[in-house]
Formats: structure tokens, sequence, C-alpha cells
């Protein structure tokens, strides 16, 4: 139950071809490129977050700048 059962059968039919080498190989570019799919989902998945995050910040940042300098000129 360690790995799953691809990965077993893969090194099952690498042991009896004699190429076991080759079969690791195809499973290591097999489950590298399921992670590279899952953190491109996951950062197109957080990039609307981030941006609304950054839009906030800067936003205030600019009420911050601004609300002292529109009270100066209502007060003259």
């Amino acid at each position: 139950q360690l790995f799953p059962h691809m990965v077993i059968q893969m090194v099952a039919i690498g042991e009896e071809s004699g190429s076991l080498d080759h079969m690791l190989s195809k499973v290591a570019d097999f489950f590298e490129e399921e992670v590279d799919n899952a953190v491109d989902a996951l950062s197109s998945l957080m990039e609307p977050f981030i941006m609304v995050v950054i839009g906030t910040l800067v936003g205030s940042l600019v009420v911050a700048m601004y609300l002292p300098i529109f009270k100066m000129a209502s007060v003259v």
C-alpha cells in the first residue's frame, strides 16, 4: 500500500524485461508531469486572489496618501 498499483506493475514489467531503469524513468516522468499539472492548476487558482490582495494594498496606500491632502484643501 506504500506505492501506487501502477508503479508496482511498471517495476514488475521492468524486472521481467530487464529494463528496470527505463521503466523507473518512465514512472518518474509520469509523476513529474502530474506534479507540474497540479502546480499549474494551483497557481492559476491563486493568481486572482493575489491580484485582489495587491490591488487592495495599493488602493489603501493611495487613499492614505491623498486623504490628508483633500482634508487640508477642504479646511482652506
